[in-house]
Parts: C-alpha cells; structure tokens; sequence
C-alpha cells in the first residue's frame, strides 16, 4: 500500500504554485500541478554532470542550469575534472528547500565554499554574465518537449544554442537532459555543433531518460572571459 503524500510547504513560484512533498522517505517537487523532480532514484541527473565533466578540460568550471533536489550539483562537487560550479536556479523556493528540508540528501552542496548559486532566470542570466565555462549541464525543464514554462522553449531554439555556445571555452561541453527523446532538437544540436552522443538511461516505468551531449569548436574568434 502506497503511502499518502505529506504537503510540506506550497508557495507561488515564478512558474506559478509550488509544493514540496514527502512520500514515505522521498521528497517530490510539483510545479503547477505536474511532478517535476524527486529524490527517489537521480542517476540520469547524476550522469549528466559526469558525462559533460569527464569529457571537458581538468579544473575547469562547470555551470549547472537548475539546481532541483541537488543532485547535481553534488555530482559536481564530488567529481575530480570540475574545479568550481555556478549553480543558477530560478526558483527562490527550491533554493531554500536544498539549504533546509533537503541539504542532508546531498552533503548540504550550497554550503560548499566552491559552489556559487545564482538566484535567477538562466536565460537572462547567462548573456549578461560574461562568463565563460568548460562544461554547461542544463537540467532545468522535463526536456526541449516538454518545458516548464513556455518561455524556457526559447532556450533549446537555434538563438538559445547560439547563447549557449557563446559561454563555452573553445572544447567546452553541453550535456542536456531529457525525460524523452526530441529528435528536432536533436537535429538542432548536430546543425549548431556538429556530432551529437547521446545517452540512454532505462527508468522503471516509461520511456527511458536521455542525456544529449555536444561540444563546441576548438577554436573561437573572439576573445574570452575566465573568472
């Protein structure tokens, strides 16, 4: 017998209500009614951030798009290609929630002193910055389908490749992840980088999770920025 969900906390969020709720010993985030994220399993989340680190520069640093129940972030911290990790995460809520209810499920990864986490909206954030980095893991929606809100979708378009690209050192990696295969994105991925891998990672129930990855050129044009 399943056990009955516990409304920790509900709140407006910038996508609209959010609840975090523990079942049993899990936690789960819904947003606007539709699960988002839970603590239950987190390997596909975990393997997006290995993938792109084990295949970018040594010491480099790593951007995180989404800071959910902070898996990642964690695999982050934990793997020994990344040096430091900006974390951007729109959501104050979610933040709070990984500095409280949740911090004991990932080592608290905020408190760490090489993890910065950025309290805003990746797509406003990311071209204002001016920062350059190594790899980019982008785990902020359900997949290019299937987006939280409606203005993400810009994200995974032709321009939101384009930003992307641009805050990649040259050889730098983009892994983005999936709840479903999105072959036009897929094909948009090859158009704006050349070769494409992608990672399949078998769930329970459904289609399997997937992790794209891509690369940036060798070589840049302009001049770029480390901090």
């Amino acid at each position: 017998m399943s056990e009955e969900p516990v409304v920790l906390d509900r709140l407006a969020g910038v996508c609209g209500e959010l609840v975090l709720r523990r079942v049993g010993p899990d936690f789960e985030i819904i947003a606007n009614g539709v699960f988002l994220m839970d603590t239950r399993g987190g390997a596909s989340e975990r393997l997006l951030v290995s993938a792109a680190a084990d295949r970018m520069r040594a010491g480099g640093r790593l951007l995180v798009g989404g800071l959910g129940v902070g898996f990642s972030l964690r695999a982050a911290l934990d793997h020994p290609r990344v040096g430091d990790v900006v974390v951007v995460e729109r959501e104050r809520a979610v933040i709070d929630w990984n500095r409280g209810t949740l911090r004991t499920l990932h080592g608290d990864a905020l408190a760490d002193p090489r993890a910065r986490c950025v309290a805003g909206d990746l797509l406003a954030w990311l071209p204002s910055a001016g920062e350059v980095f190594d790899g980019i893991c982008l785990d902020i929606d359900n997949g290019p389908e299937w987006t939280v809100t409606e203005s993400n979708a810009a994200l995974y378009e032709r321009a939101g490749l384009d930003m992307l690209t641009g805050a990649l050192a040259p050889g730098g990696v983009l892994a983005v992840w999936s709840a479903g295969a999105s072959p036009a994105f897929a094909a948009r991925l090859a158009e704006r980088f050349g070769e494409v891998e992608t990672l399949v990672i078998p769930v329970p129930r459904g289609e399997p999770d997937l992790v794209y990855l891509a690369r940036a050129p060798v070589t840049r044009s302009r001049s770029l920025k480390r901090n």
